[in-house]
């Protein structure tokens, strides 16, 4: 399929061209269901996972326009630590700076393009490069050049690393490439509200993870938007905790960024050490920053999970568990990690081995695109998210 089509076929959940979610959609699909006028319930094209070009336009229009969920300000609690990662292709390191604000830039030494960097954690007071040993400081500035005294059109003052947005909310770090990207906070006033008993603020993570899959990112931010997957990929895991089919989702569009998925839970989670109300024990909550992140509620948990593109079949999941103080009195600190970080390997696992098999599938001939189910509404969100991101003008982002 020509890209033409393909950016067409995008626009028709945008438009007006009928449902076929099917007249029985009705609450199962929630407030953002494919029972929707004008909202076709069926998959996307398959080679919107294969498409060398649609996934180039994927990396400019969607991830070098758009807040992504990188990490925890927990590895980034002091002057000098940083995180380094790549997104969709593009090197990005973000550090905690000196005068305690967060900084992200583009980790390529402006002398002639070696990475300054290699992907992964820690601490540094500056960043030199091992080609020329040039060196910049937390924030991105030119420290120092070797044997460039010299050159009379080289002004040191004016040479930086490329720097890119970047916002912590309550721990949560997200980089937008774009330098000039409006503010991500704002469009988290509903989320805002409804975490406050969670107290997000003094929570502690207590284990982390990072995997590659062997799969497009939609594949896996689309497993992320449903639980109807849940009692084949998950039956003896997370299918304890929901009701078969996943339940009745509802889904609630806060922002052109922010999406909360609501879900309920098999039985009631049983009262905690955190002040919640009823509501708040029945359902789990999934905060969903486009394109990638999610941010999820678990009565006394916190879990946090983002796929970032590394190419157009090969995806990085980053996570991680938090638990409130009055978790922590007392425990086992390493036991808690290990224990969460070997729930959290199990249900990866499970999703990864099911996707990595559609992703050997997906190029095939004989595929095509599925009706979704009612119990789906969350992905078609996700096309819809898609849709708008791709097919919108550069200055219309809220729009």
């Amino acid at each position: 399929m020509l890209m033409e089509e393909l950016i067409g076929e995008l626009g028709r959940y945008l438009g007006d061209a009928g449902s076929d979610a099917g007249s029985d959609a009705g609450s199962d699909a929630g407030s953002d269901a494919g029972s929707d006028a004008g909202t076709p319930a069926i998959g996307l094209p398959p080679h919107a996972y294969t498409h060398p070009g649609f996934y180039e336009l994927e990396r400019s229009q969607i991830f070098g326009r758009s807040w992504v969920l990188v990490g925890h300000a927990s590895r980034l609690a002091e002057p000098g630590d940083y995180l380094a990662l790549t997104v969709a292709g593009e090197p990005v390191l973000v550090t905690r700076g000196r005068d305690g604000a967060l900084h992200a830039m583009a980790p390529i030494c402006r002398h002639r393009n070696m990475p300054l960097v290699e992907p992964g954690t820690g601490r540094a007071n500056a960043f030199t490069c091992r080609y020329h040993l040039w060196r910049y400081g937390l924030d991105g500035r030119l420290l120092g050049a070797t044997f460039m005294r010299e050159n009379a059109a080289f002004d040191p003052a004016a040479c930086r690393l490329p720097a890119f947005a970047v916002e912590e909310w309550h721990g949560f770090v997200f980089v937008n490439l774009d330098p000039d990207a409006e503010p991500l906070t704002p469009h988290l006033g509903r989320a805002e509200e409804e975490t406050a008993d969670y107290g997000l603020d003094s929570m502690v993570q207590v284990a982390s993870w990072r995997e590659e899959w062997r799969v497009n990112w939609k594949l896996a931010v689309e497993n992320a938007h449903e639980n109807y997957h849940v009692m084949g990929l998950h039956p003896t895991t997370v299918a304890l905790i929901t009701p078969r089919g996943g339940g009745d989702m509802d889904v609630r569009a806060d922002s052109p960024w922010a999406t909360r998925l609501r879900s309920p839970f098999k039985e009631p989670m049983p009262p905690g050490v955190l002040p919640l109300r009823d509501e708040q024990r029945a359902f789990m909550d999934n905060y969903c920053v486009f394109p990638s992140g999610s941010i999820a509620t678990f009565a006394d948990s916190i879990v946090w999970i983002s796929f970032v593109p590394l190419s157009i079949d090969r995806t990085e999941v980053r996570g991680g568990v938090l638990l409130p103080p009055a978790l922590l009195d007392g425990a086992d600190a390493e036991a808690l990690r290990k224990e969460h970080e070997a729930s959290a390997a199990t249900v990866n696992d499970e999703d990864r081995d099911g996707l990595e098999a559609v992703q050997r599938t997906i190029g095939s001939r004989f595929t095509g695109r599925g009706h979704l189910s009612p119990k789906e509404p969350g992905v078609l969100a996700f096309y819809r998210g898609l849709a708008r991101a791709l097919t919108r003008p550069r200055g219309e982002e809220t729009e």
